[in-house]
């Protein structure tokens, strides 16, 4: 939900025009944003590239149509120009700047010292991203950092706009940080083929949100009913947030390759390539069907009930000026017709609201084969059961490591005293739990143990992005965008389903993976309870004593 910002007086911008601020644009129901993202190039903004870029946006600027512009951050996983350097040269002509700031190239303090120094520029506005992993460097690929996920910088982003507390290591050195106002947004991807994607994308979308999201961009696809689906799963279940509607404008060369799948949570389907190479051997190569195309998707999310459109592609300034000259031809109606012609699912795609025969957009009904699977009786064909390594590793979890289990304390004692031992039982012990840890779940020694929190897989040996509080967006029909393995979530969401307890997957404070306990026995840490799992139950329950 928006927050009110504390002085109303800041929320006009002076500039070549009077600006309403984004914060306060998304206030007003009756206003429907326009955001266009810009990439940012390689090298130093005085290279060919980055001039285009900042020609393009400072044309964007002049343009009253235009209420926001997002600045990317490393897309694609490669090293480009830093956003606030573009983002400066705008916010100083009275621009309303979004700053993307990702979790792959930095960790929680270098993001931290980021958000300071945005703010202290003058950025309010920051769309937090895990990002995409890295896929190009210097001598090299680089290695992604993913020290914490878009989650857990929502929530720390929120602490900081709350008042961030610094704890010393006296009563006296503890202090309390004067308050961000950053306006805090989040991606969904929606776009999904199969349930095992789609529920976990919902389902840490109200994560995001409880966590301090303020506004939200989907991810990118086209199809209607999928749009309409989002709104409606969102009014459902009490998640208030504005949504953007992604309007990525294609050509025919990226129509390729989205729908190659190398570009994670980018999806152009079979039907939706055969028209785009169908126009793009036209004489003008397409150009008029995409932004033909992009003006249907505006009039679509208008009619929807977005609160606004997010354009992203490779676009002169012209182009945007063509699709919103276009979008305010139409008639108020013809976003139906358009709702019915611009529906791209995949085949045996699921959909959460069945499809209303009058519209063919989303229906108020829940798909009921989706019901008729979550039925303790069902047949295994709509609900598989889970493997064997399953059903023993949550047996001894709730038998002995979870914190209400009947040996919790006994594991307490003995590990209390092993604390106390000498270096050599310490080791022994913790050599054993290795050695039993890595045959049955590949474990990585980090001492901070997520298994319980995803359904016993390891995010440190089979999420290339490590990923503790639900699923990236870049899965692909189940898989991780880097290389060959199912999404760890996807499992996780199958073996909770057997269990009926899919839906509360993410039903517990975020996780922070505490790097101090890492080469440490994870079995002391949580009987000791030095883990994440010991701070949730304090955030949960504050007045029990320690």
């Amino acid at each position: 939900m928006l927050d009110t910002p504390a002085n109303p007086s800041t929320n006009t911008i002076p500039g070549a025009w009077s600006q309403s601020t984004l914060r306060d644009l998304l206030l007003r129901p009756e206003a429907f944003v326009v955001c266009v993202e810009l990439a940012t190039s390689r090298g130093t903004i005085t290279e060919q590239s980055g001039r285009r870029v900042l020609t393009l946006a400072r044309q964007l600027v002049e343009n009253p149509r235009f209420d926001a512009l997002c600045v990317t951050d490393n897309p694609g996983g490669n090293a480009m120009l830093a956003a606030d350097t573009l983002g400066t040269d705008l916010i100083a002509r009275g621009q309303e700047v979004i700053i993307n700031l990702s979790c792959k190239d930095w960790n929680r303090n270098a993001l931290q010292s980021r958000a300071w120094a945005l703010a202290s520029a003058g950025f309010d506005n920051i769309l937090a991203l895990s990002g995409d992993y890295p896929h190009s460097g210097y001598s090299g690929q680089a290695s992604g950092v993913f020290d914490i996920d878009s989650v857990a910088l929502l929530d720390m982003l929120n602490q900081m706009n709350r008042g961030l507390k610094i704890t010393g290591p006296s009563k006296a050195s503890n202090v309390t940080m004067e308050c961000t106002r950053f306006l805090t947004g989040a991606v969904v991807n929606n776009f999904k083929r199969y349930e095992r994607e789609v529920m976990p994308q919902y389902l840490k979308l109200a994560k995001k949100i409880e966590s301090g999201a303020q506004f939200i961009i989907n991810q990118v696809g086209y199809d209607a009913r999928k749009q309409d689906e989002l709104l409606k799963y969102m009014d459902r279940h009490g998640l208030d947030a504005p949504v953007l509607a992604n309007v990525f404008v294609l050509n025919a060369r990226v129509a390729k390759v989205f729908h190659s799948g190398r570009i994670p949570g980018c999806l152009v389907t079979d039907a939706l390539l055969a028209q785009c190479e169908k126009h793009g051997a036209a004489e003008d190569k397409g150009k008029s069907f995409f932004l033909e195309l992009a003006a249907k998707q505006v009039a679509i999310a208008r009619g929807l009930g977005y609160r606004g459109v997010y354009f992203g592609g490779h676009l002169k300034y012209e182009d945007y000026e063509t699709i919103l000259d276009l979008v305010e031809s139409f008639s108020p109606d013809d976003w139906r017709t358009f709702a019915r012609d611009v529906q791209f699912s995949q085949p045996d795609e699921f959909f959460y609201l069945e499809q209303d025969p009058d519209t063919a957009l989303a229906a108020d009904r829940v798909n009921r084969q989706y019901l008729a699977s979550r039925e303790p009786n069902a047949p295994r064909r709509l609900r598989p059961g889970p493997p064997i390594s399953y059903r023993f590793s949550r047996f001894l979890h709730d038998e002995i490591f979870a914190r209400a289990a009947p040996l919790f304390n006994v594991g307490k004692r003995i590990f209390a005293r092993i604390d106390k031992s000498g270096r050599f039982v310490r080791r022994a012990t913790h050599r054993t739990e290795l050695a039993l840890k890595v045959l049955a779940f590949d474990c990585r020694d980090c001492g901070d143990c997520s298994l319980p929190d995803v359904a016993y897989l390891c995010p440190e040996s089979q999420c290339a992005k490590n990923q503790r509080n639900g699923p990236c967006g870049g899965t692909h029909d189940g898989q991780c965008e880097v290389g060959e393995k199912q999404c760890i979530w996807a499992l996780a969401y199958d073996r909770l389903k057997s269990h009926g307890e899919e839906l509360d997957m993410l039903n517990r404070p975020v996780v922070f993976k505490d790097a101090a306990l890492k080469g440490t026995s994870a079995w002391a840490n949580t009987f000791l309870e030095r883990d994440h799992h010991a701070r949730a139950a304090e955030k949960q329950d504050p007045e029990k004593p320690k």
